[in-house]
């Protein structure tokens, strides 16, 4: 069919129709057609844009043999819409929300005239403690804020540095965890390391009413900060990546337990992280495990632990480097005193989130994730043979995994996540089952139902580890009373005489580590190191 090119200006008919199928035919059209529309487009888009917003457009024609249904004109949209993302409220604050109703300079001037208080307008770090007031932050961030504004060079800080840096932390970081990062960690770093902890831990043994006895036994302040610092990050450091960044400090109660500190007298009231009792069960439990006092213990030195009720399997993959860090205990096999405190909870509390996940990481010897039906039978097949030699008819294993899974009621048959366990609530059960003769015996001997009700009691219950602490405790303490009461002659006297309290003991502290002081004495060098 040839059209000359006059008829698309001549004829409206074909006009209309062109422009119909322009805007919706799928067929192709040969060039010269393809040419002419996209002519005739321009040129309505031109005439529509010259036209006045309130002049009607005019009607399309429509053949008259064999009407069809009319389209309306095609719409140009010239509008661009704005992206997507600038419509969405910024929702991320990485170093805390800005608070736009504080006063930053206000702060600046209460801290001037705090400063114009002191000698010489110098505080040392037993002065920073009121500027720390005043900064409205507890009284233990002193030791942090002293070190950070370089007192440690110059033995005080002055008014100037000192609201130099303050002034930098109020406009860059907008809350507690923040600002705390920021005082105790290195130059450009973002997070803590356990040596960051250092000089504030030493700080509170230094100043701290309820610790005055262990000021008396210098040799001891490294092994309770070293115990303060595993037990903060066993805590706080849930990514297991042994750097505690701000998230984490928010998630955790170690700011509120920090400022406890301040308000406590008796440091034993607070549980976490900074109990001296605590320290002292921990401490005992590794010094009786290491004959040969080098500050490390060997698989053998930790197979004895609690009269060998772990197996020697799960011994094994702890010594694997599977739950420990550093390469003294995979090429040397040997555990630091450091490994041992997150031994020691987990072993005594296995309800706790971070338990839960130390013992996944050990009975998951091929790191996939999952506890195969294989890594139960390998881990089960010890007990068996530990409870035959007892004389006790062990559980097959196959009726003993349908109890397991019935148990745990993992997502997938046949397979365990750490999931599973965690959504279970008796970890503690399944674990003890596989590598703990002597726990999985008293599971078997209580009663289902008291099992039962301490799962579903969501009350404030101290937790395992409290309550192990705490007995042992009371243990240690009536030992060293018969001992120093056998000592002095008077141990005839001993079943009359009530045992000291723990309270009675805290006070009294450093005549019961005493002895364990004078031993303490040749090992200097080799802590040291």
């Amino acid at each position: 069919m040839m059209i000359k090119e006059t008829s698309l200006r001549r004829d409206p008919d074909l006009r209309g129709e062109l422009a119909f199928l322009a805007r919706g035919c799928d067929f192709v059209l040969p060039s010269r057609f393809k040419k002419r529309l996209k002519s005739f487009q321009q040129a309505q888009i031109q005439n529509k844009s010259e036209k006045k917003p309130g002049t009607p457009l005019p009607s399309p024609a429509t053949f008259p043999s064999s009407p069809r249904p009319v389209s309306p004109a095609p719409h140009v949209n010239h509008v661009v819409n704005a992206p997507l993302s600038a419509n969405i409220p910024r929702f991320y604050f990485p170093e805390g929300l800005p608070d736009t109703c504080s006063n930053h300079e206000q702060t600046l001037s209460r801290i001037e005239a705090a400063f114009m208080d002191i000698e010489d307008q110098k505080a040392d770090i037993y002065g920073m403690g009121k500027i720390a007031k005043v900064c409205g932050c507890p009284l233990y961030w002193k030791a942090p804020m002293f070190r950070a504004a370089g007192g440690e060079k110059t033995g005080a800080v002055s008014a100037q540095s000192f609201l130099a840096l303050w002034g930098r932390l109020l406009n860059n970081h907008h809350d507690d965890a923040s600002k705390f990062i920021s005082l105790l960690a290195k130059p450009d770093c973002s997070f803590l390391e356990q040596e960051d902890f250092i000089p504030l831990l030493q700080d509170v043994v230094d100043t701290h009413p309820g610790l005055t006895f262990l000021r008396d036994a210098p040799e001891f302040h490294s092994r309770y900060i070293t115990t303060v610092i595993q037990r903060i990050f066993y805590t706080v450091n849930r990514s297991w990546s042994g750097k505690i960044t701000s998230t984490e400090i928010r998630k955790s109660n170690f700011l509120q337990t920090l400022a406890l500190l301040e308000e406590e007298e008796d440091i034993n009231q607070i549980t976490d992280y900074f109990s001296y009792e605590h320290f002292y069960v921990i401490y005992c439990k590794f010094w009786e495990l290491d004959s040969d006092h080098d500050l490390y213990i060997s698989q053998a030195d930790l197979s004895r632990y609690n009269d060998q009720a772990s197996s020697s399997r799960i011994i094994e993959r702890i010594f694997s480097g599977a739950v420990t860090r550093g390469r003294t205990v995979q090429e040397e096999g040997r555990m630091s005193y450091a490994d041992f405190v997150w031994f020691l909870i987990s072993e005594e509390d296995k309800r706790n989130p971070t338990s839960i996940e130390y013992w996944f990481r050990c009975m998951d010897v091929d790191g996939d994730g999952v506890l195969s039906m294989y890594e139960l039978e390998y881990f089960y097949e010890e007990q068996c043979e530990r409870m035959e030699a007892m004389g006790i008819e062990p559980l097959p294993f196959h009726d003993l995994l349908c109890q397991m899974l019935d148990l745990v009621k993992p997502a997938r048959d046949g397979r365990i996540t750490l999931r599973d366990l965690k959504r279970c609530r008796m970890a503690h059960i399944f674990y003890d089952t596989f590598f703990n003769l002597e726990k999985y015996l008293d599971h078997e001997q209580r009663d289902p139902f008291a099992v039962q009700k301490d799962v579903e009691n969501d009350g404030p219950e101290p937790s395992d580890w409290d309550r192990f602490a705490a007995e042992e405790y009371e243990t240690l303490v009536a030992e060293e009373s018969a001992q120093a009461q056998f000592q002095e002659g008077s141990f005839e006297d001993y079943e009359t005489d009530e045992p000291v309290s723990p309270t009675e003991f805290g006070n009294k502290g450093s005549k019961i580590t005493s002895n364990v002081s004078e031993q303490f004495e040749k090992l200097q060098s080799a802590d040291e190191e």
